[in-house]
């Protein structure tokens, strides 16, 4: 009988946990505690507006200023193929460079593009495939942080 206990007690503190890739998409309300620069703010809009216009899917920024101290606002966005992920990257390059001069420090995995990382110094911004994305989890690894509003476009405010 004591092993059937002991089982018992080991399967009762070792309960599985739910998935961390049904939080990937999860509806989390935007913050307005963000403790980001306005100028950060500023780009990641930006990023996100260029996303935006190329059908990046379930854009994200997420407030990370009081967390760590190489960035202060994280954009994630997702694309449904390679083409669409490198597109998405480069237009958001190009919307950056026309609209506030920016360029970023540092691009990876744009050759591939299962993931891609924009280093715009206090913004990183990560563009992924779907599938990439669910894996990684980054929204389940920022759970605690808190998530910047994105306005709707003005042309989707028209359509309604």
């Amino acid at each position: 009988m004591i092993g059937v206990t002991r089982q018992e007690n080991l399967l009762e503190t070792h309960k599985p946990t739910t998935s961390r890739r049904r939080r990937v998409f999860r509806d989390t309300e935007p913050s307005e505690t963000s403790t980001a620069s306005d100028e950060a703010k500023k780009i990641a809009l930006s990023v996100a507006a260029a996303g935006l216009d190329k059908k990046a899917r379930a854009i994200e920024i997420i407030d990370v200023s009081d967390k760590v101290d190489y960035a202060e606002l994280l954009v994630l966005m997702s694309g449904r193929s390679d083409r669409h992920v490198h597109a998405i990257a480069r237009g958001v390059q190009e919307e950056l460079k026309e609209k506030l001069g920016a360029k970023p420090l540092s691009v990876e995995g744009l050759p591939s593009a299962s993931w891609v990382l924009l280093d715009y110094t206090n913004v990183v911004v990560h563009v992924f495939q779907e599938e990439t994305r669910l894996y990684y989890d980054l929204e389940g690894l920022w759970i605690d942080a808190s998530r910047v509003a994105i306005p709707a476009p003005p042309d989707r405010l028209s359509r309604s």
